[in-house]
């Protein structure tokens, strides 16, 4: 079935960006997997190809995209090329630290920050979890006490994507012991300010060229006007943009099944066993098939998410569905992939190989497939409450 998604703009830009790719990641993406990290000079190539920074209003230096299809395509290049570690730093920036700043930011933030992010000269990272927090954001213990035109911040961050290059971190602090939910604030800590330091560049099972550390803030002095957002209402804050976050992975849980999808229907007619290509066995066949269905309705669906998200109209609910159900799906899909391509399946010179390792941190981040099974149920439940 004819896939009546991106038009002529889309279709054009796909080829900006697949040049992009192969001029500038492609022919470094094996030494920057081995060094695990990214060069910055990527980011600066990005912002002038204006493959990062999309959303970024053109007064400040952008594109001014707001329809999400650019994105889309973006994540599915990256999918084709197999190069998901530079493309999970890019989502980062794009689907995370710059809508934060362009919906939060007073005036004088957006002219500070978002020009240099748009051109890929700041990176932008968000600080959620912690040590001993993870899905629960309430468990947070890093505080922001004011102190005059300050806050005093303090606390321990972990599995921070982009840690090691970020510029500009957006923390999720308490500000209010007593608040509950409301007790929660965002600032922008910048990479210079004393008392801000890295920790260890973690040693991921897979996207190994994506710089993720442990992030520490003893008693950093963050002025008042890093203050992000209103103050005590951080944790509406991050629930009013987990929907973006969510259907991004989404997406690029599809690119990348579909990616894989391509690369084993080749390989298993190239490949030969007993005389004929593997492809002309009935198990292949209909492994292949079955895979082939999934995607396309899984993509159909996350397809209509992102109208949805174009429209305004996408729920946090609706995202938490196509986030586990997408990624999810990705996972069985590659590990099938995988037993298709046998013995080289398991070679991380195949891309298939390194999409493997690669994949299964997609029903973790974001919200794991549990928490949005939890955010469903609820809704469920709210029918009757």
């Amino acid at each position: 079935m004819k896939r009546h998604f991106f038009d002529a703009d889309h279709d054009a830009y796909r080829e900006t960006v697949r040049e992009f790719l192969a001029r500038e990641v492609e022919p470094n993406y094996e030494r920057w997997e081995d060094e695990r990290l990214i060069d910055r000079s990527a980011w600066i190539a990005a912002g002038k190809a204006g493959v990062v920074g999309l959303g970024v209003p053109e007064e400040y230096g952008g594109s001014g995209v707001t329809d999400y299809r650019f994105r889309c395509v973006v994540a599915e290049e990256i999918a084709r090329t197999g190069t998901t570690s530079f493309g999970s730093g890019m989502s980062l920036q794009d689907d995370i630290a710059v809508p934060y700043i362009a919906d939060l930011g007073t005036e004088e933030q957006k002219r500070r920050w978002l020009p240099g992010m748009a051109a890929g000269e700041l990176i932008g990272a968000i600080a959620m979890t912690e040590p001993g927090t993870g899905s629960d954001l309430q468990g947070i213990k890093t505080t922001a006490v004011r102190d005059g035109d300050d806050w005093i911040l303090t606390g321990q961050k972990t599995f921070i994507t982009n840690g090691i290059h970020s510029d500009l971190v957006i923390v999720v602090a308490r500000t209010d012991p007593k608040a509950g939910a409301r007790g929660f604030s965002l600032f922008v800590v910048e990479r210079d300010m004393p008392g801000f330091t890295r920790g260890r560049k973690l040693h991921k099972v897979g996207l190994a060229g994506q710089d993720t550390a442990e992030l520490s803030f003893d008693a950093v002095r963050v002025p008042a006007g890093n203050l992000l957002g209103t103050e005590g209402q951080g944790f509406v804050h991050l629930m009013e943009h987990l929907p973006l976050e969510r259907i991004s992975i989404a997406v690029g849980a599809v690119a990348a099944a579909r990616a894989a999808y391509e690369w084993t229907k080749d390989y298993v007619f190239e490949r030969t066993a007993f005389g004929k290509p593997i492809g002309a066995l009935q198990n292949t066949r209909f492994a292949l098939a079955e895979m082939l269905t999934e995607i396309e309705v899984t993509g159909s669906h996350v397809d209509r998410c992102v109208l949805a998200l174009n429209a305004g109209e996408l729920t946090a609910v609706d995202a938490a569905k196509a986030k586990w159900w997408a990624t999810e799906l990705q996972k069985r899909v590659v590990d099938r992939c995988v037993q298709l391509h046998g013995g080289y399946g398991y070679m991380m010179e195949y891309p298939i190989g390194r999409a493997y390792v690669d994949t299964r941190i997609q029903t973790i981040y974001g919200g794991t497939t549990e928490i949005m099974k939890e955010i469903i149920g609820r809704d469920i439940a709210a029918e009757f409450a």
